[in-house]
């Protein structure tokens, strides 16, 4: 699992400099007349940003299973082929 810990942090890096960008629209945005807070708001925006981050490690991780089990199939097939001749 460490190994993937590059692949992993790659996503979300990028994906702060959007969040980022979008809180700053938001902020911007909500001052020109919004019925919510500012702050909470910014807590909603907050909360929703944790739970993309830990969307997308759970996608991340599910892509990993998915690709191994992929590679499983691939090599049991070879083995049947083999077994077959």
């Amino acid at each position: 699992s460490t190994a993937n810990a590059p692949e992993d942090d790659a996503p979300n890096r990028y994906s702060r400099t959007d969040r980022t960008n979008y809180s700053r629209y938001s902020r911007d945005a909500n001052s020109s007349g919004s019925s919510l807070p500012s702050n909470a708001l910014e807590k909603r925006i907050e909360e929703l940003e944790r739970e993309l981050a830990k969307e997308r490690q759970e996608n991340a991780r599910l892509m990993k299973i998915a690709q191994d089990k992929e590679e499983l199939i691939g090599k049991l097939r070879e083995e049947i082929d083999l077994l077959n001749r």
